[in-house]
């Protein structure tokens, strides 16, 4: 416990010194950790560390968690990883006993089966659009010149609530740049809807470069949480 403080406080201090550099209020800043493959117990230390946000890659993993430790009071939860349709009935119920987000929505067809899968009574899904900030089609996201049309589509789904943009900065180029591209993009969405006004970007690695663009929403891993558990 006192090594995971301790990771916590560091990373929380690098943010906090990132915004100040950039003009920014740290307090403006949302830090998600994202406990992929590590057991149930570590989001219970993270909550009694303070930890408010918590994110996972797998709809199975999150699912399991929920049920396990989806009772923390003030957590909040946020799924990730890339979605697929046939999954969109588990997140819709995962969301349904836990505040959720939805970080991944990248093409029409998935906002629909998120969309479908509401039952009467469920809360408004939180969603994000994610761009690929790449020239490989075969990452996840929608390409910069998708995202209006993609941001309209989800606008007219009742029970989705867009909140904003996601990506993960390109392997082997600067993160600076790639950022300021999703910052573009997340000025397109909120020319739409001014409330859309997140900005999920920047891990480990890069949370400094988002931050100086606009972050809102850093998903941090590793850094805090010590090296995933083997086979993970």
């Amino acid at each position: 416990m006192s090594d995971l403080s301790a990771r916590l406080a560091a990373v929380d201090a690098a943010i906090a010194d990132a915004a100040r550099a950039g003009g920014r209020d740290p307090s403006e800043l949302t830090r998600i950790v994202v406990t992929k493959f590590h057991p149930p117990e570590l989001v219970r230390a993270l909550h009694g560390l303070g930890v408010a946000d918590v994110g996972e890659n797998r709809q199975q993993e999150i699912t399991a968690k929920i049920a396990e430790v989806g009772d923390l009071p003030g957590l909040r939860w946020h799924f990730i990883g890339q979605a697929q349709r046939n999954k969109a009935r588990a997140l819709r119920q995962a969301a349904s006993h836990v505040p959720l987000t939805v970080h991944s929505v990248d093409r029409d067809r998935l906002a629909d089966a998120l969309h479908s899968a509401a039952d009467d009574g469920d809360p408004t899904l939180d969603v994000l659009i994610q761009v690929n900030l790449t020239d490989d089609p075969g990452r996840g996201g929608v390409v910069p010149d998708g995202v209006e049309a993609l941001a309209t589509h989800v606008l007219g789904l009742p029970s989705l609530r867009l909140r904003g943009v996601m990506a993960v900065a390109p392997l082997g180029e600067p993160a600076a740049p790639a950022f300021e591209r999703l910052r573009s993009c997340a000025d397109v969405v909120r020319a739409l809807d001014p409330a859309a006004d997140w900005i999920s970007a920047g891990m480990t690695a890069d949370f400094a470069e988002a931050i100086a663009v606009g972050a809102t929403h850093l998903r941090i891993g590793t850094a805090i949480t010590g090296p995933r558990p083997t086979g993970g």
